[in-house]
């Protein structure tokens, strides 16, 4: 009995070895060269300054101009092979994320023109075996469609937005790429998108599907709504992201400030949150995403509704909810 004890473990040594040789062989048959991680390395650098520029340049043609050396020299860095392994580091004014799986890694920016004016730009690079390009530019399309929530899009239509989270779920062996994003919007209002990317049989990205739901209210998209926005006011400060410990996406339930719900631009948290969990393939609403939850004592310190008892609004709290956040946005 020891000796088959002995054997096995011998056994198991040998297949960790081998396994973490197929694996390390791998990891680097497909990783940068020297040679072209300092071509990278030189790019960023050209680039970096222009990526600062599409923020805070002081005038709009500046910011464009920026802009449209920027995505030249994104290009020309995303073309070495195996540049979706590359981080860009040192450029913080574009979210670059790479999907749970590194199937492909999205890029999105904003630029600005006045304060009305906000578009987005963006591209997706796909993983490759042999690690050349194979990139889908984003055309931002909200300024010439009055229902963006209506439809599947395609890269030529997005719906623009700067993601800062992508979520992986599955439904019958299909892979569904959640992705959250924000956008400023105009000097009225922002915006939080909550958008699914999935990929058709020939490989090319669709944004949005019936993939949500939820009852109607006048703070939330009519349904059928192909993907899900939370518009709020301007220095709202509005929340939405995805928590692992719910497994859920968390928001903020909002409330006007105006007693006129529809009025998006009066909309703000008033400190309850409503969510979404992935429930057979659907984004499903939840009212309360921390029901039967055990909250430690970070978690147990989420805002009071700003609501009485009897569900009437309480406009000393609400005022005060409205200051906090103010604070918040400058």
């Amino acid at each position: 009995m020891r000796c088959n004890l002995v054997a096995m473990k011998s056994c198991m040594k040998l297949f960790l070895i081998a396994f973490s040789f197929i694996f390390i062989t791998n990891v680097f048959s497909q990783s940068i060269t020297v040679t072209d991680l300092q071509k990278l390395k030189e790019i960023e650098t050209n680039i970096k300054g222009a990526a600062d520029s599409i923020v805070n340049a002081d005038e709009w043609l500046d910011r464009f101009r920026a802009d449209s050396i920027f995505t030249r020299g994104l290009v020309q860095a995303l073309k070495v092979p195996y540049s979706i392994y590359y981080p860009f580091d040192s450029i913080k004014t574009i979210s670059k994320l790479l999907a749970p799986d590194s199937s492909f890694r999205i890029y999105t920016w904003q630029v600005m023109k006045d304060y009305e004016y906000y578009r987005q730009r963006g591209a997706i690079q796909m993983k490759t075996d042999d690690g050349s390009l194979k990139l889908f530019p984003l055309f931002d399309m909200s300024e010439f469609t009055r229902a963006p929530t209506d439809s599947i899009r395609d890269t030529k239509h997005w719906i623009g937005a700067i993601y800062y989270k992508v979520i992986l779920k599955t439904f019958n062996n299909k892979k569904y790429y959640t992705l959250l994003g924000s956008d400023e919007n105009n000097g009225s209002t922002n915006k939080k998108w909550i958008e699914v990317l999935t990929f058709d049989e020939k490989g090319n990205p669709q944004f949005g599907g019936r993939l949500f739901s939820y009852p109607n209210d006048n703070m939330k998209p009519k349904q059928p709504a192909y993907r899900f926005c939370l518009e709020y006011k301007k220095d709202g400060g509005a929340r939405l992201n995805f928590d692992p410990r719910y497994d859920a996406i968390i928001f903020d339930h909002l409330t006007s400030d105006g007693n006129d719900p529809k009025n998006k631009s009066t909309l703000i948290p008033y400190g309850d949150y409503e969510g979404f969990r992935w429930i057979n393939g659907v984004w499903k609403y939840v009212n309360n995403p921390f029901a039967n939850v055990i909250f430690d004592d970070k978690q147990s310190a989420f805002p009071k509704p700003l609501l009485d008892e009897k569900g009437l609004r309480n406009e000393k709290q609400l005022e005060e909810q409205s200051q906090k956040n103010q604070k918040k946005r400058r």
